[in-house]
């Protein structure tokens, strides 16, 4: 991040803010459907540390937050399964907007416009630190994953498959 950059304030920041949830701050040049590959390029961290915030939905269209390795995609038959449902999906942009009042490309799990039920990838919890939108195109926190474990509450789940 350069030095005359400073961090957008998002509801995902003053979540951060809120629960004392120590956090780096990255900017970087967003690009359309980039996605981990280039957030991971600019910040120059491997991209198993990026972490997606994916909206999905189940079969009765109720919304969930996926949460992923970006080297990795979903299973989401074997997500529908752990999370005793029968099919999850993935939202529209428009929808996923609705549910968590974030672009796509700039969701965050933290601060959504709803409560929704959380799942995070189990081995997410192996890595010391983790950059995961910050609630805007173009910018990543750090933070440690066990602080999501605490205050996100998710259900952890074994549903990564190697892109």
């Amino acid at each position: 991040m350069k030095t005359n950059d400073r961090p957008p304030e998002t509801p995902a920041t003053k979540f951060l803010h809120q629960h004392g949830i120590a956090h780096s701050n990255h900017l970087y040049a967003y690009e359309e459907h980039g996605g981990t590959r280039v957030s991971s390029r600019e910040l120059n961290v491997p991209e198993h540390a990026v972490v997606k915030t994916l909206i999905m939905e189940d079969e009765n269209r109720k919304p969930l937050v996926v949460l992923m390795h970006g080297d990795r995609k979903v299973s989401t038959k074997e997500l529908a399964r752990q999370a005793g449902v029968k099919k999850i999906a993935p939202c529209t942009p428009e929808d996923a907007h609705r549910h968590s009042g974030y672009l796509v490309g700039g969701c965050s799990p933290f601060g959504t416009k709803k409560q929704m039920p959380v799942f995070m990838e189990k081995t997410i919890l192996d890595l010391p630190l983790i950059y995961i939108n910050g609630g805007q195109r173009g910018y990543l926190v750090g933070v440690h994953p066990h602080d999501i474990l605490r205050v996100l509450r998710p259900r952890v789940v074994e549903c990564g498959l190697k892109e």
